[in-house]
């Protein structure tokens, strides 16, 4: 009895502390928005400023949260002393005011929360930065403020603490079974609270917020401040963790100039400089000149319910009636760029292969153009470069590293207005109803497409949208190995809404420009396996379709290999004029040299397998008998090679510099 008195006491104690640390986490977040008003955009009025408040506010429930769990933890539960909750109250107090005191220079100078720059500081010369930080940036006044802020906080926080708390009931305290309904009761209500306050005011991951989705308005400026100085500096030690590239297969950096002179064309080449060796020339226009180009990313859009054996659950119908049409293309032997969405987009946009280095987050990506970035080539050809996204800008920094490689401009659902349908974004049919209303009297452009519907939580009503989710239940209940059909079936509705929504915009838009072409990929397939046991080619591969004016059924060899980077050397191939000169690292699949990898598993002509393992497989379209243990070696060895190659160039372009330009 004398522990739950005492607990209780303490609890209530603790709250004051979260609820002290919240609010002035959001005093200071209101604060830096109305002195640094300026960098707020004119469109940017009190409804986005309201919903950057709130978001923060819910954000800094993590923070807050995480202050409050030490004193719980010692003075609550182990029963220390509470001056440790107060000396937790006066750290935080110092640091949180110390950080906002020198967020104004920091944003000032970065336009940003505290980020990479940060971590970039730790490996400068330290004297430097302090003799910096004292003359330019106010650090000794700033300091002072802060302690000021400080001692108001202290002596806030003290009187918060000294309030007298509400005492155990006296019925609870004298009634065994009241006092175990009072303990339980406290300890479920204890548990909700703190997974209410982990997931950012929410009971579930998919309706929390985190610093990754947390950037909700179309203001980059208000959702910096979104973050609190504790959570911005999370992200930055999150990202730097990601940074920290473990082993990477394939590469040999002692290997480069043999690994290029395989990457060449002109295979007489002796040079030191690396771009002689990625300098490409188109063979000349195969089809007209399009207006536009759609290369559309669909979030999850796996290849596996498009093969045949999958053809009763009817979820990839509107791809398929493209795939049937004179006009298109297809291509079963395709891999993305890698498992992540933010690793397909990085391979689109920089022309770069998967290294375990994430290329969104190196220093250089913001610097230049890398030689084989995807906007150079087609801007030589008359194009501007866009980049629409269902989700936020903000996310993993994809705006920022897009518009660094030359993009034009770059659309997240914030900008084009779009209610928000799950925590990563707006609805796909949003997204490409902005889009096709865009093109009204739009110059050519080439518009890469990233869609976020098919992403967990898995919250579209599907019966409103016209998927029949019990057909598709009974259907699964038919394959092996399928552990729960019911599950399976709702994640196939956002499949199935995706590629309706998919299949309607490129009928709708080329209706209105019949001059277009379009591609359509997967970013990745990981995540939604037909079973519990899928296939190497059904767990990784995703389709390549080719649709559009000029395109026809025979413009590439049938079920060529490729990948994610050959997607623009293709493009530049079907439409430049001959001899057209581009870089890059992969060649066009009009030139394929029959590989197609990412960094788990490889497709060639004959087998899909995975790289240092004997697992073979073959594609569903090889029999058997066509293999042998010879060739099967000479597969291996020949798509070893080149993916080795790749990779090795691929890393020696990210982490030594090769830019567009020179």
């Amino acid at each position: 009895m004398k522990f739950l008195k005492r607990f209780f006491d303490g609890i209530q104690r603790d709250l004051r502390l979260f609820l002290f640390v919240l609010i002035l986490l959001e005093i200071y977040r209101g604060l830096f928005m109305w002195l640094m008003s300026s960098y707020m955009s004119a469109e940017s009025g009190a409804a986005q400023i309201a919903t950057a408040l709130f978001a923060g506010l819910r954000l800094s429930l993590k923070t807050a949260g995480a202050v409050t769990l030490i004193p719980f933890v010692l003075c609550s539960i182990g029963g220390l002393s509470s001056r440790i909750r107060l000396g937790v109250g006066i750290f935080s107090s110092l640091m949180f005011s110390l950080l906002f005191m020198l967020r104004f220079p920091y944003y000032r100078t970065f336009q940003s929360t505290y980020g990479l720059e940060v971590v970039q500081g730790l490996h400068d010369d330290f004297w430097s930065i302090i003799v910096t930080m004292v003359q330019e940036y106010g650090i000794l006044w700033r300091t002072l403020v802060a302690l000021l802020l400080m001692i108001i906080c202290i002596a806030a926080l003290s009187r918060l603490l000294l309030i007298k708390t509400f005492p155990l009931p006296e019925s609870v305290m004298f009634d065994k079974k009241k006092t175990a309904g009072f303990s339980a009761a406290l300890i479920a209500g204890i548990f909700l609270f703190g997974l209410f306050v982990r997931f950012g005011g929410s009971f579930t991951y998919g309706g929390g917020l985190n610093w990754e989705n947390a950037g909700v308005t179309n203001d980059d400026f208000l959702n910096e401040c979104i973050l609190d100085d504790a959570q911005a500096l999370y992200r930055t030690r999150s990202i730097a963790k990601r940074m920290e590239a473990g082993k990477i297969s394939g590469v040999d950096p002692d290997k480069i100039q043999e690994y290029a002179q395989i990457i060449a064309v002109n295979k007489n080449i002796a040079e030191k400089n690396l771009a002689p060796y990625l300098e490409r020339k188109t063979s000349g226009e195969k089809i007209p000149k399009p207006r536009h180009i759609f290369i559309i990313l669909g979030e999850t859009f796996m290849q596996w319910p498009l093969l045949g054996k999958y053809d009763e659950l009817l979820v990839a119908e509107g791809i398929k009636s493209l795939i049937a049409e004179e006009n298109c293309y297809y291509s079963r032997n395709f891999m993305p760029n890698g498992d992540f969405t933010s690793t397909a987009i990085t391979g689109l946009v920089t022309g770069l292969p998967d290294v375990n280095i994430r290329v969104n987050y190196q220093a250089r990506t913001y610097e230049k153009l890398y030689i084989t970035s995807m906007a150079a080539p087609f801007k030589e050809l008359g194009y501007k470069v866009d980049f629409w996204y269902g989700g936020m800008p903000s996310w993993d920094s994809i705006a920022k590293m897009s518009l660094a490689q030359g993009f034009d401009n770059f659309y997240g659902y914030p900008d084009f207005n779009a209610p928000k349908q799950t925590t990563w974004g707006t609805k796909d049919e949003n997204l490409f109803n902005a889009l096709l209303n865009h093109l009204d009297g739009e110059p050519p452009t080439v518009h890469l497409i990233m869609t976020t519907t098919n992403h967990p939580p898995y919250n579209l009503d599907l019966a409103a949208e016209g998927y029949d989710l019990n057909a598709v239940t009974e259907v699964l209940k038919k394959f092996p190995n399928v552990e729960d059909p019911n599950q399976l079936a709702v994640e196939l509705g956002h499949y199935w809404y995706m590629d309706e929504v998919i299949t309607r915009f490129i009928r709708d838009a080329i209706a209105k420009y019949p001059e277009s072409i379009f591609v359509v990929t997967g970013d990745h397939a990981i995540r939604c396996d037909p079973s519990t046991h899928p296939t190497i080619f059904e767990h990784q591969s995703v389709p390549f379709v080719l649709y559009g004016n000029g395109v026809t059924k025979n413009i590439l060899p049938p079920d060529v290999v490729g990948d994610h980077i050959s997607i623009v050397p293709t493009l530049l191939d079907m439409i430049a004029p001959q001899n057209f000169a581009y870089y890059s690292i992969a060649p066009s699949l009009f030139a394929s040299d029959g590989v197609g990898f990412n960094t788990d598993a490889f497709l060639t002509a004959k087998v899909a397998g995975q790289i240092d393992s004997d697992v073979i497989e073959l594609l569903p379209h090889v029999a058997s008998n066509e293999l042998n243990e010879v060739n099967l070696a000479d597969e291996r060895a020949h798509a070893t090679q080149i993916i080795s190659a790749m990779r090795t160039v691929g890393w020696w372009l990210i982490t030594h510099g090769l830019f567009f330009g020179g």
